[in-house]
């Protein structure tokens, strides 16, 4: 699954458009890298998002296309 709709059904991020345009403003890290929107998403894949002056750093747990809105916590675990 691309990296922009991971974000967007794990509800990361609200909206696909928001999250294309951190991917390429360089605001997502996946495994110390960049990624691009295009990025495919794995299982174990570490993600680091920086948004203002927060960041979310997440393991993912679960790949799925479609997910209810109070399962989109499952595909992922918070990191320190």
């Amino acid at each position: 699954m691309r990296l922009d709709k991971f974000l967007k059904v794990s509800r990361l991020i609200k909206r696909r458009t928001v999250a294309n345009e951190a991917c390429d403003a360089g605001k997502v890290v996946v495994n110390g890298k960049v990624a691009r929107a295009s990025y495919d998403v794995k299982e174990g894949d570490i993600i680091e998002i920086t948004l203002g002056a927060r960041t979310v750093k997440v393991q993912v747990r679960d790949v799925k296309e479609v997910v209810r809105k109070e399962d989109a916590p499952t595909m992922y675990t918070a990191v320190e």
